[in-house]
């Protein structure tokens, strides 16, 4: 079962809306009891594709390659028990799956630790609709009822925890753990470079213009000639602008003062067969 953790409302609104969901998916779960006839398993399925018929003991060419037949359905078996270990040893989490999706470049990883202390969810609940799913979705956490939800409820689920997870860490980017995380990216030009001549190619920061979600997306600031851009790459301006906040660059800057560049003095001036364009 999900952990009790605040969603909002009164006790009652919470326990009538957990036992309505309750009984979609137990109705759900008896409509779809599988045969007990089918193969449950990659294993099973490998065998049931691969049974052997009974040995005609009359046919000598069936004694002869009786050996060769045995040493085979041993080896593919063990090579697919290898394959079948092989790929439970390389599970990875929810948050580390998420930080490396496409367009998901600027995101940290946050540190289970974080996550799980109540103290810095504070005030969560009430933003992000099914949060006790969605986080324990974000912790890889187990439940019951994980695979009796509906195509459609899982597509909800998921995406309350990636608005859950955005909203961490934008708290989690402001402490020196989360900084420390992101000055690594900065460092390696993963947030993009400026696209303004003068600024030389200078590092930037992401920054987001408002902390409500879905007021703005993602943009880059810029900290040789203070402004804002798009990022380059369209998936990453798609990502929620309060997933990093207003804060971060400025605070980052400022934890961070020798990384601070100089500001600019130059800037275009256009011109017309050589002359300036006078300004009126």
């Amino acid at each position: 079962m999900y952990r009790e953790r605040g969603i909002g409302g009164s006790k009652a609104e919470v326990d009538h809306r957990k036992h309505r969901i309750s009984d979609v998916l137990d109705k759900h779960l008896d409509r779809s009891t599988p045969s007990s006839s089918r193969p449950t398993s990659g294993k099973d399925l490998f065998l049931f594709m691969n049974k052997q018929q009974p040995p005609d003991y009359n046919n000598t060419d069936h004694l002869l390659s009786k050996d060769n037949d045995a040493s085979d359905v041993e080896s593919e078996t063990d090579s697919e028990e290898s394959d079948v270990s092989g790929s439970e040893g390389d599970e990875t989490t929810w948050i580390s799956w998420f930080c490396n999706l496409r367009g998901n470049e600027f995101f940290c990883e946050v540190d289970d630790d974080y996550v799980q202390d109540d103290f810095n969810l504070c005030g969560l609940s009430t933003q992000v609709p099914y949060y006790d799913y969605a986080l324990d979705l974000i912790l890889d956490v187990e439940s019951s009822h994980g695979d009796m939800f509906t195509e459609e409820q899982n597509e909800l689920v998921e995406s309350a925890a990636e608005m859950l997870y955005g909203l961490i860490h934008a708290r989690y980017i402001l402490t020196s753990k989360g900084m420390a995380a992101m000055l690594d990216k900065y460092k390696n030009y993963d947030f993009g470079r400026c696209p303004r001549v003068h600024c030389c190619g200078q590092p930037c920061l992401p920054v987001g213009q408002s902390d409500i979600p879905r007021s703005s997306n993602i943009k880059i600031c810029c900290p040789r000639c203070d402004d804002i851009y798009y990022p380059r790459s369209k998936y990453q301006g798609n990502i929620d602008g309060a997933y990093f906040g207003t804060t971060f660059p400025h605070l980052f800057l400022m934890t961070y003062g020798h990384l601070k560049p100089q500001k600019v003095v130059q800037s275009y001036l256009p011109r017309v067969f050589g002359f300036k364009i006078h300004k009126p």
